[in-house]
C-alpha cells in the first residue's frame, strides 16, 4: 500500500473508482431497517463523502428497504460525474426485518425499477446479484437464472455492469460463463480469510474485490493484536483493520460505512496509514488465532 490509497484508483465497470469507498448500509435504522436515528446527521456523511473525493458509494433499496438510496438522492443528486453508485438485488426485508431471498424474475426486476426510481438513475452503474440460498454467509446452488434475469435487464439498458455478492468461487465461476462479472462483494477481514483464493484469482483476472465488515460486522472481531498494533501506529483498530486490507491485494475496494462524519474522516485516513511488514506479519497471523468475525 502506498501513502496515497485513497486517491489510487481502480476500474469498476468501466469507471475508474478511489479505493477507499463508503458503505450506505448504516444509514438506515438499526440492522439496516426502518428510517435513520438522525436523519440531517446521515445527509451529513454522504456530502462529507463525496466532499472528501470518495466516488464509490455501495447501496440497496433493501436497507430500510428504500432508506439508504432515498438519502443518497436527498444528499446528492444531481450526482458528480464521478461517482459510481454499486447497489443490490436478490433479496427483500420481511416485516419483522428479516433477510428474505428475492430471486425470481418478478422480484429482481421490481428491485431494478426500485433502485432506479429511489436513486434517481435512468441506469443502474454496477448491480450485484446477492446470493441467498444462505442468509449470511455464501453457500452453493446454481445462479444462471437469476443473473440471467440480470443479463436481460442489462440487454434493456437498465443495468450497465453486473457483479455478484456473497458468492462462491464456484458461483463466481459460473457468473463468469453467463456475463462479464464486474466485481464480487463478501465478507472478508483480518480474521475471517476464507475468500484469500479467491481475491488472488480476481487480482490475476483484473477483476475488483469489495470487501465489508472489516472489524466483523454485526459481532466486531476482538483482537489483542490489532490493538496492539493500533496503539503502536497512533491509529484506531479500524484504520489499522483497513490499512491490512488496501496492502493485500491491489483488486480490493474497501467500503467502510459509518453514520457519523468523525468516523467517516477517521476511516478515510486510513489510506495515509503506512504497514511495516513486521506490523503486516503480526495482522496475517490474527486468521491462525482463531478469531474469526
Amino acid at each position: 500500500m502506498t501513502p496515497h490509497a485513497h486517491t489510487d484508483t481502480v476500474r469498476l465497470g468501466d469507471r475508474p473508482v478511489r479505493r477507499l469507498g463508503y458503505g450506505a448500509m448504516q444509514l438506515a435504522g438499526p440492522g439496516a431497517f426502518g428510517p435513520p436515528r438522525d436523519r440531517d446527521a446521515a445527509l451529513a456523511v454522504l456530502r462529507a463523502a463525496i466532499a472528501a473525493s470518495v466516488n464509490h458509494i455501495d447501496t440497496s433499496d433493501y436497507y430500510g428497504p428504500h432508506q439508504t438510496n432515498r438519502l443518497i438522492r436527498e444528499a446528492l443528486a444531481p450526482y458528480p460525474d464521478d461517482l459510481v453508485i454499486v447497489t443490490k438485488v436478490g433479496a427483500r426485508r420481511g416485516a419483522d426485518a428479516s433477510w428474505l431471498p428475492a430471486f425470481s424474475a418478478e422480484d429482481l426486476t421490481r428491485a431494478v425499477q426500485d433502485n432506479l426510481r429511489n436513486l434517481g438513475l435512468e441506469t443502474l452503474e454496477v448491480v450485484n446479484l446477492r446470493c441467498m440460498f444462505d442468509v449470511m454467509r455464501p453457500a452453493e446452488g446454481s445462479i444462471a437464472a437469476p443473473l440471467g434475469v440480470l443479463a436481460d435487464l442489462q440487454r434493456q439498458g437498465l443495468v450497465r455492469h453486473i457483479g455478484l455478492s456473497n458468492a462462491t468461487p464456484a458461483q463466481v465461476a459460473e457468473g463468469r460463463g453467463i456475463c462479464r462479472i464486474a466485481c464480487v462483494q463478501n465478507r472478508y477481514n483480518l480474521a475471517h480469510r476464507g475468500d484469500d483464493a479467491l481475491v488472488d484469482d480476481l487480482a490475476a483476472a483484473g477483476i475488483p474485490y469489495v470487501p465489508f465488515f472489516p472489524l466483523g460486522g454485526f459481532s466486531p472481531l476482538q483482537s489483542a493484536t490489532l490493538d496492539a498494533v493500533a496503539g503502536e501506529l497512533a491509529a484506531t483498530p479500524m484504520q489499522v483493520a483497513l490499512a491490512w486490507l488496501l496492502r493485500r491485494s491491489p483488486n480490493i475496494l474497501p467500503i467502510p460505512g459509518t453514520a457519523s462524519v468523525a468516523h467517516l474522516r477517521e476511516n478515510l485516513a486510513a489510506a495515509a496509514l503506512d504497514l511495516p511488514a513486521a506490523a503486516m506479519a503480526r495482522l496475517d497471523g490474527i486468521a491462525a488465532e482463531g478469531g474469526a468475525a
